[in-house]
């Protein structure tokens, strides 16, 4: 933990760097919180150097779970001592949304905030995107710490696959990956017209799936410039994809795609979902545009209002399905039926090993394919059949384990929104609240759509959002299991 602090005092001075570039008036705030992050990381390693250093899986989910409370807890500093956002909830609320990579934000005048606070918001995000744990077990060896522990906390889902048998090289290729393709799409982003400030923290944001932007109306802003809203869609697809995959289509190995289950269903449920969005969009725009003749004649206009539909419904489909939660238009007006599809795509998420929270598309195919053959089961209760995934048996264990996971998600996402109706939210802002906060969304509905904020819940309101955005960022178990007595228990 003393190590996380470093890092994150160490974004903290970048972060200070840029403040003094812009002179924005934050300086000595986000200078302040640095240092106070550094100095407690130093002292928290020298009275811990004595003990020993090895590292089981029980400390692997403590470090994680309470890692990324104290990253968050010390990320709220530079917002605190700047003056930006005064109240500490609301800080803290902003820190961890940024971390577990939501998007959810209680600012209301985004333009208005010192550039410096802007990237630090869009940093916090980037640092969540690949798991700062992920990061730091690249160092740890260093120390005589092994990461392996660590690496199965952070990332508790089904996927194993490895780039090296060392995760220290693992984690060092995923984070050169990261990177590489954050600055890719900012010079993409810069090209398309954006400024420079702006693209490399939107390109931060995306790679992440965060979804922090540093215009009041989001990617809303840019719908005059298609372009760059289609750099951004590429680009959360890619953020929502296996980063593995990602990294053998780089060494150019493009079978890997071929012949990778969820990877085809995750880009056909894109196109489905997309083809069924655009002709809704359009059908009611047409009809609104028309309500005294809704015969359509193909002339140069409505092909320029296709593609507009086209590009909002697949951008909006990927920001949900990605959990990148970016908005360049309100798709809870778009009508009913869409309004339902997205509340469906919140429990979507998209790749296992992505950047993207919800619960991922490989444990929808598990469970689909495991009911399914329940029927068969039902027939010959003698036979021996299991779930196939990538042409490979999945064990028991592997499926209990999912449906003891979406059985315990849809119970959290029920408990959640009856304790946002207790603080006198509506049903739907509370259901919304809930599923978005849990998958790491951001964007909800009623009160919460993609127009409005989160600043409009209580105090208690914004922490119980920030512990469902923990929990679905760190995958349920991870955090839950301490608050089970089998976790202290020494045998």
């Amino acid at each position: 933990m003393g190590i996380l602090l470093l890092f994150n005092g160490g974004f903290m001075l970048f972060s200070a760097l840029v403040s003094w570039y812009y002179e924005d008036g934050a300086l000595h705030g986000i200078l302040f919180a640095g240092v106070i992050t550094i100095i407690i990381g130093i002292l928290m390693q020298f009275f811990s150097k004595g003990f020993e250093k090895q590292i089981k899986k029980r400390e692997g989910y403590l470090i994680v779970t309470l890692g990324w409370i104290t990253m968050s807890i010390s990320g709220a500093l530079p917002y605190v001592f700047s003056g930006a956002i005064p109240s500490f909830t609301n800080a803290f609320f902003e820190t961890m949304s940024g971390y577990t990579t939501t998007g959810a934000s209680i600012l209301n005048d985004i333009e208005a905030m010192p550039e410096s606070i802007l990237f630090w918001r869009s940093t916090t995000h980037w640092i969540g995107g690949m798991g700062i744990i992920v990061l730091a077990i690249a160092i740890l060896p260093l120390l005589g710490i092994g990461g392996m522990q660590l690496f199965a906390a952070e990332a508790p889902g089904p996927s194993s696959d490895k780039l090296h048998p060392r995760i220290t090289d693992t984690a060092k290729r995923l984070w050169f990956l990261y990177m590489g393709l954050t600055f890719f799409q900012a010079i993409l982003l810069k090209i398309a017209g954006m400024g420079y400030f702006d693209a490399i923290n939107h390109a931060m944001s995306t790679l992440s799936t965060g979804g922090f932007s540093t215009k009041n109306a989001s990617i809303a802003y840019y719908n005059d410039q298609p372009l760059i809203q289609y750099i951004i869609i590429i680009f959360m697809f890619i953020a929502g994809t296996n980063f593995v995959l990602s990294y053998y289509a780089v060494k150019g190995k493009f079978s890997k795609f071929l012949h990778d289950e969820e990877f085809k269903y995750y880009a056909i449920a894109i196109g489905g979902l997309t083809l069924i969005s655009t002709l809704i969009v359009f059908h009611y725009a047409e009809v609104t545009k028309h309500a005294t003749d809704i015969q359509l004649i193909a002339h140069p206009m409505i092909w320029g209002e296709l593609e507009s539909s086209f590009r909002h419904s697949l951008f909006q489909v990927l920001a949900v399905v990605t959990t990148t939660g970016f908005v360049s238009a309100d798709f809870t007006i778009w009508s009913h039926f869409l309004t339902i599809m997205f509340f469906i795509l919140m429990f979507m998420g998209a790749s296992a090993g992505s950047t993207a929270g919800g619960v991922k598309i490989v444990r929808h195919i598990i469970m689909i394919k495991n009911g399914f053959l329940e029927f068969k089961r039902t027939i010959h209760p003698n036979a021996i059949v299991p779930v196939r995934y990538n042409n490979k048996s999945v064990t028991r264990g592997i499926v209990f384990n999912i449906m003891a996971f979406f059985i315990l998600y849809l119970i959290i996402v029920a408990v959640g929104a009856s304790v946002f109706g207790f603080l006198g939210l509506d049903f739907l802002t509370s259901l919304g609240a809930s599923a978005s906060s849990l998958g790491n969304v951001g964007p909800a509905f009623g009160e919460l759509s993609p127009v409005n904020n989160y600043d409009i819940l209580p105090p208690f309101g914004k922490w119980w959002s920030a512990f469902l955005m923990l929990l679905g960022r760190l995958e349920l178990f991870t955090v839950l299991i301490i608050f089970t007595p089998y976790f202290w228990r020494n045998s």
